[in-house]
């Protein structure tokens, strides 16, 4: 394994809830309510239940082979070329993933902190630091995230807290207003963004020290991940109307500027942006840490790291051809990314699935 170090169960967990939230803690809001409007929420329930059924998809698929990684067995089940075919279909949706995480970082920064910066120059310098961090290893990432998400867990509490002044229940009413349909086209958006995405931790299941609760704690993790996006969505509606959340690109960052607590405490969107930092860069770097990895895997490496370098000189190029600009970014990547996250993230694991339980079966017969 090109990988040596090890994780908890506990770690695991919170990996995959700052996955969860990554980028969508901005930019979901807006995409759920955008045709669902006041029932977002809705929406947000809908993709997080089908959310938890594809993880339970992964679960199952990781617990068939507990020590390899997707990459491994797809050869194993589906014969060498084949199986690499399948992990090169793989990397490109993990590094095209990696690409636009990267694309959402700069394009939030020059949009609402740093507008007179170049956006390469802020790719640069983010990409160095997950660089190092996949450098430096998956046990070492981890930790930091263990450490780092007690602040991510009360800074968001606190958001939630001081926006409770703020609530007007009118805002979520009328409920299903339009009925049904609304909902589910919002609903499925979400279920590609982040949930299908998930996949991306079958190259890291068997890394986890005890692999058979580590299905629990992905199921865990997802929940609470889909929890605070819920919450998120809900709080937008409820205090900036889904109005106004569908035509702001980040209503969550907007939701901040709305806390005044006694004409005192007031604009601290800071926090927000502690919030997102902390979850955007964890994604960015399991994204490309799993990219690196897999290429790694497929060609057969006997380590990843020097692959680390050329693919960031790549992906800071790439992040600027895969989506030319923000409007791009915002309007057209999401339905553009459905297909390819249904075939990566449902199709694929369900074949391998599938060909793996004939197989076994068919052996225990032969056998």
């Amino acid at each position: 394994m090109l990988e040596n170090g090890k994780i908890g169960v506990q770690q695991f967990m919170i990996l995959v809830i700052l996955f969860t939230v990554g980028t969508s803690i901005l930019l979901v809001p807006s995409l759920l309510v955008t045709e669902a409007k006041q029932d977002g929420w809705i929406a947000g329930i809908l993709g997080v239940c089908v959310g938890l059924l594809s993880v339970w998809l992964y679960n199952t698929l990781g617990n068939l082979f507990p020590n390899k990684t997707l990459v491994e067995y797809s050869e194993e089940i589906l014969g060498k070329w084949i199986g690499k075919a399948i992990s090169l279909l793989f990397f490109s949706f993990s590094f095209t993933l990696t690409a636009l995480v990267l694309r959402n970082l700069g394009d939030f920064m020059t949009t609402q902190i740093m507008p007179e910066t170049p956006i390469e120059s802020l790719h640069i310098i983010f990409l160095f630091i997950v660089i190092m961090g996949t450098r430096l290893g998956l046990e070492v990432l981890a930790r930091a995230a263990e450490i780092l998400f007690p602040w991510f867990i009360s800074f968001f509490l606190l958001l939630v807290f001081f926006l409770f002044p703020e609530i007007k229940f009118e805002n979520i009413q009328p409920i299903l207003e339009e009925g049904i349909k609304p909902v589910l086209r919002s609903a499925v958006p979400f279920i590609e963004f982040p949930f299908l995405e998930l996949v991306i931790f079958l190259m890291i299941f068997p890394y986890v020290n005890r692999t058979k609760e580590a299905s629990k704690a992905f199921l865990v993790g997802t929940t609470i991940g889909g929890i605070i996006l819920i919450i998120l969505t809900g709080l937008a509606i409820l205090v900036i109307s889904a109005n106004l959340t569908s035509r702001d690109m980040y209503p969550t960052y907007v939701l901040a500027t709305k806390i005044n607590i006694g004409n005192f405490l007031q604009r601290i969107e800071a926090i927000v942006a502690v919030l997102w930092f902390i979850s955007i860069y964890f994604k960015l770097t399991i994204c490309f840490y799993t990219s690196v990895l897999v290429l790694a895997q497929t060609l057969k490496l006997n380590d990843y790291r020097p692959l680390t370098l050329p693919l960031g000189m790549i992906l800071i190029v790439y992040s600027l051809v895969v989506s030319p600009n923000i409007v791009y970014n915002i309007t057209v990547t999401p339905k553009a990314m459905i297909p390819h996250g249904l075939i990566v993230g449902f199709f694929l694991p369900l074949l391998l699935l599938g060909v793996a339980l004939f197989q076994k079966k068919r052996q225990s017969k032969t056998g």
